[in-house]
């Protein structure tokens, strides 16, 4: 319960004066060490990931899943076709962010989820300057002066692509769609944490996952209220390996996290202020046969009391 008090309190930056209450910095030092994410050797490698249109066909286009815990409440969404998984930015960067909702709606998306980190000047949380890289449909619509940029996004061929990578290798690789953030935490097929739970403490959390035949996994887990304490990084990346995923990550969560499905609010995202304004969000567009829509596969609640 202490690693866990300390490893919260140490990722919220707002609030790490209350670890340092109770325990020493060598400590907390020890304690983060212990449950920290391991950096992949290598990037994701495209070439493992085979969409196949006859699964596709096959299966449901969406499959919605509730998730019951004894620490917390969370929402899979499994998209069959990858192709239909887009990003999309607000249109006032550096200004203002949008809500998931205005996201989804103003596409006339399925679904949708936040994705990119911001910064936030003066800490007005409006969610207009994102962090890393952002692209849209192929375009850099913002990097920030660096070397390489820790990627999470698609290529041309619908593939999830993790790593870091150059402005060169990004061209080179065809991404259509990418934000920074992380950590990742399964990368061809192997889990990036191996001891501790990731050294993220318990919040809401937000990520985003493909398995071998290109299903996408898109993940919300509520935190910060009564019933839903949060999930670790540990947690998600269970979830995401219980469900096939070759590669997932992690992606902004707090009181960003907000999962929205035909044109609702699924989740209660943290905030007391309701949804938060966001610079960034994967949405799930329409098929071009509308009708397959009514083939939305509700799942039972998984329910899981192990300690």
């Amino acid at each position: 319960m202490k690693e866990l008090y300390v490893t919260t309190a140490m990722t919220t930056y707002t609030h790490q004066y209350l670890a340092h209450w109770f325990v020493n910095d060598e400590e907390i030092q020890q304690i983060m060490d212990k449950h920290k994410v391991l950096e992949p050797m290598e990037n994701t490698d495209e070439k493992a990931i085979k969409v196949e249109q006859l699964l596709i066909q096959q299966n449901p286009p969406l499959e919605f899943i509730e998730i019951n815990e004894n620490r917390y409440r969370g929402y899979l969404l499994k998209v069959a076709n990858p192709q239909r998984i887009q990003l999309v930015a607000t249109d006032q960067l550096g200004n203002k962010g949008f809500k998931v909702e205005d996201f989804a709606n103003q596409n006339h998306a399925v679904a949708a989820i936040n994705a990119g980190g911001f910064s936030d000047p003066g800490g007005e949380g409006r969610g207009g300057n994102p962090t890393g890289i952002l692209i849209t449909d192929g375009k850099i619509l913002h990097k920030d002066p660096l070397v390489s940029y820790n990627l999470i996004g698609f290529d041309q061929n619908d593939v999830m692509v993790l790593g870091q990578y150059s402005l060169e290798q990004i061209e080179q690789l065809g991404i259509r769609d990418a934000v920074s953030f992380g950590p990742f935490l399964i990368v061809n097929g192997e889990p990036m944490i191996r001891q501790g739970d990731g050294g993220w403490g318990v919040a809401p959390r937000t990520a985003i996952g493909q398995t071998k035949d290109g299903t996408v996994l898109l993940l919300v887990i509520d935190g910060r209220q009564w019933g839903s304490m949060g999930a670790t990084l540990k947690d998600v990346q269970t979830i995401m390996l219980e469900h096939g995923a070759e590669n997932a990550a992690n992606l902004d969560g707090g009181s960003s996290s907000t999962l929205v499905l035909e044109g609702k609010v699924k989740n209660k995202p943290s905030s007391t202020y309701g949804p938060r304004e966001v610079p960034s969000a994967f949405i799930v567009l329409p098929e071009r046969n509308l009708g397959a829509e009514s083939r939305l596969l509700r799942s039972e609640v998984k329910i899981n009391d192990s300690p």
